[in-house]
């Protein structure tokens, strides 16, 4: 790239017409700093204000283009006070339409009467007569038409930063750019995907001419990005593979002596990812493998098989889990798995007693201990392994990628696994974990009860109530879930403070309730779930917290409050809290939302069990934009693929992919040399990691 549009491309939006530096803060807003932060700042929707019609032939409710005349002075009114509306008569050789505005005083001053106007709006039919309120409008006498007659973008915005003048901006450094921008994607890769050129595809992807043109340039748009990501994620893969030796653990007969004496039948699917595993761990190659399975799948017992075989080829292994509680519990059930055959497990976190942490730290680093289970403390500095061999982490998305990395970084080139209960269509697996190879536990453990799950309404909860404490009374616990923590003047939603509260008083005041948030420091977090665990509190209220990990299998009960502020995968972790022990189970989901996306996520939710279909539907519901964390996991962010929609061209990026670092594995080809660039720029958080470098 040319220094002079590099520096252009650069520079602060501060300098563009009409921006300045109060307006620029508005920009940072939205993430927009430099001139090339704001011409990729992509449209979130369009629309077609291209056709005009005539004022006889609009239709009620329609919102259209339409040509007048101003055939009256302003009027203005006062209803009552705060409120001012203000109307103009507008008309063509057809018929005569009324538009309105409310409390925007200056338009007193816009208007003269013979004036020849464009109108954009929704239109309503009051009687006899149109109207339209609050319409956007430009002179006809202006020139080019920048927000009427032509196809118009609509940007994602932010408070005082209106359409029109991101609209204008953005045309501001396109002027800049058009015409200088140089193309990252050589010829023959444009040629052979059918690629249209980058200074057009900028062009039309913000102001299109026709509908073809838009086409077009999303088509390029969101290959390049496509074909950016997966790059950066080959090289990452191919850099962990390639460049480092790992540890060849040796094949183990005890394996099949261990598996027959656990107290029930590995599954198909556990079976089989464990031997993935296996192959993966015999390899002279650095395993890194992502497992994922639903809840209740059987993860734990594969990542146990793991250990085993660490620890029996010489090796230390070590399970690092988000909470002190999940941490506990996988203490206890891997340590009464393992002491038998020789192995010592150790719980290492954060509330332990320097003493006791003292003491554990030496075993490790002595290699005393075999198998360290432990929360974040496992990546403090003064946590030292005498052989680590390999690195498990579950629940992958409560860590990110450098926390995996120090824990990697423990060990001579340890052999990693992630495990994680959120189901991710594999497609999408593969952008989130592309250095990462995939095993997946596609199938439940045999008698598992599927849970009932049932949507309600504000006029159900005296039943549910009823229902409620029924349970209670026969042993069980329940779940409350809310999705604010304290009540707010802004959202109207349950909090599990009022909530709890309430229920206290009133509705089972007979009975133990409990509150949990992620405002509670964690040491009392960790007292409450134990009480719960130990069946101390009847009820739990709590927010989002307890989405992950812990294990009560007399909890039966989960009702979540305001369903429709949650999305489906969510539902079904936090769903998944129940269901874990032989009593059959419930959901409740108390709906307040209207929308066909709400309606749409309670009916997946009642249909379905099965994360994985869960997942898919959740991103077609969900669409573009920050899914599952990713700035978590070090990758960028997507601005304008949608990865439901943009399957198809997913493989076309991923196959070219393949075939430029076949042929260029480095990227040091001159036709290459921007595209590497534009590689480590964004995969700036993972550059260390990126083979190319």
């Amino acid at each position: 790239m040319n220094n002079n549009i590099d520096s252009i491309l650069k520079k602060s939006v501060k300098y563009l017409k009409g921006v300045g530096e109060s307006r620029a803060v508005l920009y940072h807003n939205l993430g927009i700093f430099t001139v090339e932060d704001l011409i990729t700042h992509f449209p979130r929707d369009y629309e077609d204000r291209s056709n005009l019609k005539k004022i006889a032939f609009l239709a009620d409710g329609e919102t259209c283009s339409f040509e007048g005349v101003i055939a009256s002075a302003v009027s203005e009114s006062r209803p009552r006070r705060g409120l001012s509306i203000y109307k103009v008569l507008i008309k063509d050789e057809t018929g005569l339409i009324i538009a309105t505005w409310f409390n925007q005083h200056y338009i007193k001053n816009v208007f003269s009467e013979g004036d020849a106007y464009v109108f954009y709006g929704k239109i309503s039919r009051r009687f006899r007569s149109f109207e339209v309120q609050n319409p956007v409008y430009e002179k006809m006498d202006n020139g080019e038409m920048k927000n009427t007659c032509r196809i118009v973008p609509v940007y994602p915005a932010t408070a005082r930063l209106t359409q029109n003048v991101i609209r204008s901006t953005i045309r501001n450094a396109l002027e800049l750019v058009m015409g200088n921008l140089e193309d990252i994607l050589s010829p023959r890769i444009r040629s052979r995907y059918l690629l249209s050129e980058i200074n057009y595809s900028l062009q039309n992807i913000h102001f299109p001419r026709s509908e073809d043109d838009f086409r077009n340039a999303r088509y390029r748009l969101v290959f390049e990005e496509l074909l950016l990501l997966q790059l950066g994620l080959l090289n990452i893969k191919n850099s962990l593979e390639g460049s480092v030796k790992g540890i060849q653990f040796r094949p183990l007969e005890e394996m099949q002596g261990f598996m027959d004496s656990l107290p029930f039948k590995l599954t198909n699917a556990q079976t089989k990812v464990f031997k993935e595993i296996e192959n993966g761990m015999e390899s002279p190659k650095v395993m890194n493998r992502l497992v994922q399975g639903d809840v209740g799948s059987g993860k734990t017992i594969v990542a146990v098989l793991a250990l085993l075989k660490a620890v029996k080829s010489g090796y230390q292994g070590t399970l690092m889990v988000p909470t002190e509680i999940l941490a506990e519990q996988h203490f206890g059930s891997i340590n009464g798995l393992l002491e038998g055959w020789g192995i010592r497990v150790a719980l290492l976190t954060g509330s332990q007693t320097r003493k006791q942490k003292t003491e554990i730290l030496e075993n490790i680093k002595s290699g005393v201990i075999d198998v360290v289970i432990g929360t974040h403390a496992l990546i403090e500095d003064d946590v030292k392994f005498d052989r680590l061999g390999l690195v498990i982490t579950d629940e992958q998305h409560r860590f990110g990628v450098r926390q995996r990395a120090i824990l990697s970084q423990k060990g001579e080139n340890p052999d990693v696994l992630v495990m994680t209960a959120t189901p991710i269509p594999r497609t999408l697996a593969l952008i989130l974990y592309g250095d990462l190879d995939i095993s997946i536990i596609d199938e439940l453990p045999p008698g598992r009860k599927p849970i009932e799950t049932y949507e309600a309404d504000a006029g159900m909860r005296e039943r549910i109530n009823r229902f409620i404490r029924k349970k209670v009374s026969e042993g069980r616990q329940v779940y409350i879930v809310c999705p604010l923590v304290e009540d707010s003047d802004t959202i109207d939603a349950k909090s599990a403070q009022d909530t709890a509260d309430s229920i206290a008083k009133k509705d089972f005041c007979d009975l133990k309730v409990g509150l949990i948030h992620g405002k509670i420091k964690s040491k009392d977090k960790d007292s409450i779930m134990k009480a719960f665990v130990q069946g101390d509190i009847d009820i739990l209220v709590s927010t989002t917290v307890i989405e992950v990990g812990v294990n009560v299998p007399n909890a039966t009960v989960m009702v979540i409050e305001n369903a429709e502020r949650f999305g489906l995968a969510q539902l079904h972790q936090l769903r998944g809290r129940v269901g874990r022990g032989e009593h059959q189970s419930y959901c409740i989901l108390y709906n307040e939302g209207k929308t066909e996306v709400s309606k749409e996520r309670m009916k997946v939710m009642q249909k379905t069990n099965d994360g994985f279909v869960i997942s898919e539907k959740d991103l077609e519901l969900r669409g573009p934009g920050e899914f599952f964390g990713t700035r978590q996991h070090g990758i960028p962010d997507l601005k304008i693929a949608n990865l439901y929609r943009d399957m198809e061209i997913l493989k076309k990026a991923q196959e070219a992919a393949f075939e430029i670092l076949k042929n260029d594995r480095l990227l040091e080809k001159d036709e290459n040399t921007m595209l590497k660039n534009k590689v480590t720029e964004r995969f700036k958080e993972r550059t260390h990691e990126l083979s190319m470098n």
